[in-house]
């Protein structure tokens, strides 16, 4: 049986994903000073008027709004233009207490997360959402440094074609630029194709995929000067299956991006990750999928919980026993094991949280 599945990437200059990189900005800033800080940091934006708004417990001296404003030109906006509403508070001392009170270092929150890993790349990692994730990486790259009349909102889509559970060619790819104005359709049709899907799909060359009937969609809605804050509205965390696994996965009800590690939004989505993938990469399954809860407060997961799809090489309970004898889904556990106490959260905010070897939860133990 032969089916398509489909992701989706965007670009930084995307309203949603200029908030999560903001958001992780002040994030890193005040870990700098303060590791055991507690931040729970939002942003919105529209037009040039920036929200930002949270909890924060810190020791840390931090400007926030320049910061943001930083952020803004790094992304290829002038920061200057825009209008910083600030409502930051203290976070609350009841759940401040929840978290730190005990000897163990207790979940910021209740809530389920997802981890999810299979072998279809070298990364491990869902094909659409890495071939959509390495077209906005190669854009950006193309729009800063060879090509400006190019803007930094973007997006991406790619549809893949499996037969029996392995991808073997593209359906399609989309990409819409945003640019000056100026440039004709078939101008920025042929830069898109020549100077970033073709160097794109190069390094998809080792999975022999097929290329032969693909439809490319450069800018299929025409023109896109108007684009950013100042075209849409954009808020932290709502682009939760770009930044894992293209919904080709699992994924729980909160946010990554804005939050330190006591949050196990953040922390218990790593660290199921990080144990999926070392299970995958043993031999023990083609894919699996790892669900992992908590309560408030508490240091230790309410449940885990292990699904290989029928690809496992043993048997479920010895892959239970195996990932029990490995692994230890506490919350001081994850947090020390991966060393996510340090300002490392900028880099996931954009090009997603996972398939990146930079990152700790990513290695094989």
């Amino acid at each position: 049986m032969s089916y398509i599945l489909t992701s989706e990437s965007v670009n930084m200059g995307h309203p949603d994903k200029v908030c999560d990189v903001i958001a992780d900005s002040i994030l890193d800033a005040v870990l700098r000073q303060d590791p055991n800080a507690h931040v729970a940091i939002e942003c919105s934006v529209k037009g040039y008027i920036l929200f930002l708004f949270g909890e924060i417990y810190t020791s840390a001296s931090v400007d926030y709004k320049q910061i943001a404003r930083g952020t803004l030109n790094y992304i290829g906006y002038n920061g200057d233009q825009f209008e910083i509403i600030q409502l930051i508070s203290g976070q609350s001392a009841e759940i401040n207490k929840a978290v730190s009170d005990g000897k163990e270092t207790g979940a910021g929150d209740q809530g389920m997360m997802w981890g999810y890993a299979c072998n279809e790349t070298k990364e491990l990692m869902p094909l659409p959402i890495m071939i959509a994730h390495e077209l906005m990486k190669v854009y950006d790259i193309y729009r800063r440094n060879i090509n400006t009349k190019y803007k930094p909102d973007a997006k991406s889509q790619v549809s893949v074609i499996y037969s029996k559970d392995k991808p073997i060619g593209i359906s399609n790819i989309i990409v819409s630029v945003s640019h000056e104005k100026g440039l004709n359709i078939e101008t920025i049709k042929q830069d898109i194709q020549e100077n970033v899907i073709i160097p794109t799909l190069k390094k998809f060359n080792y999975l022999n995929l097929s290329t032969k009937e693909t439809t490319y969609m450069i800018n299929p809605g025409g023109e896109f000067t108007s684009y950013g804050p100042e075209a849409d509205s954009g808020t932290t965390g709502r682009k939760i299956a770009v930044d894992t696994y293209g919904s080709l996965g699992k994924f729980g009800g909160g946010a990554l991006s804005s939050k330190d590690p006591t949050k196990v939004d953040r922390s218990g989505a790593y660290y199921a990750r990080y144990v999926a993938k070392n299970v995958v990469a043993a031999g023990l399954a083609d894919k699996c999928e790892i669900q992992v809860s908590y309560a408030i407060g508490q240091p230790k997961p309410t449940s885990i919980y292990i699904n290989c799809f029928g690809t496992n090489t043993l048997e479920m309970p010895q892959i239970y026993k195996w990932v029990n004898g490995l692994f230890d889904f506490s919350v001081d556990n994850m947090i020390n094991e991966l060393n996510l106490r340090r300002p490392i959260y900028r880099k996931t905010a954009c090009y997603g949280h996972f398939g990146r070897e930079e990152f700790p939860w990513e290695k094989i133990k």
